[in-house]
């Protein structure tokens, strides 16, 4: 095959004609529809990314990578937590107690959980109380989140009444367990539904309300830096008895809804470089039945069918490629200007932040630019292969 005839064909072709202008204008637009649905897909995809990244964050911070729980009783022993620490020294641990609340202050009343932690541990684990508190809480002492403190207008060092949902009997009658716990600091998640119901105070005060025997916990959380890896590792030291789930678990069908959204979001910008491409094939095809002569000169001068052929998929995949260039450059340009300047502000009651989340991976620009190439290397084949059906005698004889 020779390269150079191919070479010198196609950069002709691809000059401006002024006898057929609107053949240019063709692929003028097929580069543009590339160029632009790439953009938008790389765009699209990451702020796709970087809000399930910001969601992620914000629920692993909440829900602890690792915990431990028991299985058929209210209790898990100390034991379980000194084997863990003995067989995974690198992993950090911080026992809990728990319990559903009912939030009480005058006539408003909201529902939640309190969790009775030990505080040098539980900051070891948990960011967002190392960024908010100021004060380590004592016994009876309770840290609640923002959402709350603002919904009940409590005032640090006020007290706030906690119902319990265990009961204890009184007499021929059985009643409510609650306590006045005072307010001494305040978190913010980021994420309304934690920052309104979920509350912090010592393990002491709580095991001695709910009146858990001594050393005994509702669970343990385990911060580790892979806890899929860990889960399995940690499962086979803990009896049948105990349990122990990871946060992907616990929410799982959430991440499953944004992973199917990411995915038809992906399959939708996916079609505006299909679409682009068709401008490919109408371009080339326009160019394949305006050179019928050329081609049937080429031929009868010794071309061969597949020089001919590489002529036009070589012209298709120029104009696709370079446009995937373009929109490449053009896309990190874009998120260049998303990451650096506010041009978007969100609400970060509603988002959990105030600038948009921008996180391209490396996995969705590959498919982005495999899938692109794909879809312009099918688009410039049936042209090249249209070209070279071209009866030499009949066009010469006639044109």
């Amino acid at each position: 095959m020779d390269k150079k005839l191919v070479n010198y064909i196609v950069r002709r072709y691809l000059r401006f004609d002024k006898e057929q202008p609107f053949i240019f204008l063709s692929a003028l637009l097929a580069f543009l529809g590339i160029m632009v649905g790439v953009m938008v897909l790389i765009i699209a995809m990451a702020i796709m990314n970087g809000f399930d990244k910001e969601f992620e964050k914000k629920l692993f911070t909440m829900n602890y990578p690792l915990t431990v729980f028991p299985k058929y009783s209210s209790y898990l022993y100390e034991d379980i937590l000194k084997t863990l620490q003995k067989e995974f020294p690198s992993l950090r641990y911080s026992p809990y107690i728990s319990s559903q609340v009912i939030y009480k202050k005058g006539d408003k009343l909201e529902g939640g959980i309190v969790f009775g932690v030990d505080f040098a541990k539980e900051r070891q684990i948990n960011d967002v109380l190392v960024s908010s508190l100021k004060k380590v809480p004592q016994k009876f002492e309770i840290v609640v989140g923002k959402q709350l403190f603002d919904e009940l207008y409590l005032v640090l060092g006020e007290k706030i009444f906690l119902l319990f949902t265990k009961s204890e009997p009184s007499g021929f009658s059985i009643t409510p367990i609650f306590k006045r716990f005072k307010v001494v600091g305040t978190f913010s998640s980021g994420l309304i539904a934690y920052d309104k119901a979920y509350s912090y105070t010592t393990l002491e005060s709580l095991r001695k309300v709910l009146r858990f025997p001594p050393h005994t916990f509702s669970g343990i959380h385990i911060y580790s830096p892979n806890p899929q890896k860990d889960l399995q590792k940690i499962k086979e030291v803990l009896p049948n008895s105990i349990g122990i789930v990871g946060w992907w678990q616990q929410n799982g069908n959430f991440f499953a809804a944004l992973a199917m959204e990411k995915r038809a979001l992906f399959i939708v910008l996916m079609l505006i470089i299909l679409i682009a491409s068709l401008n490919i094939v109408s371009s080339l095809l326009m160019t394949v039945m305006n050179r019928r002569k050329e081609i049937a000169l080429l031929l009868s001068l010794g071309a061969t069918p597949k020089e001919i052929r590489s002529i036009f998929f070589k012209l298709g995949s120029i104009i696709g490629g370079v446009g995937i260039l373009f929109g490449v450059a053009f896309g990190f340009i874009g998120l260049f200007i998303l990451q650096n300047f506010d041009i978007i502000q969100l609400p970060a009651d509603v988002y959990g932040t105030a600038k948009l989340p921008v996180d391209l991976s490396l996995q969705d620009l590959t498919l982005i630019i495999f899938g692109a190439i794909a879809i312009i290397l099918l688009s410039a084949t049936y042209p090249a292969r249209k070209a070279t059906k071209i009866n030499v005698i009949e066009v010469l004889r006639n044109e």
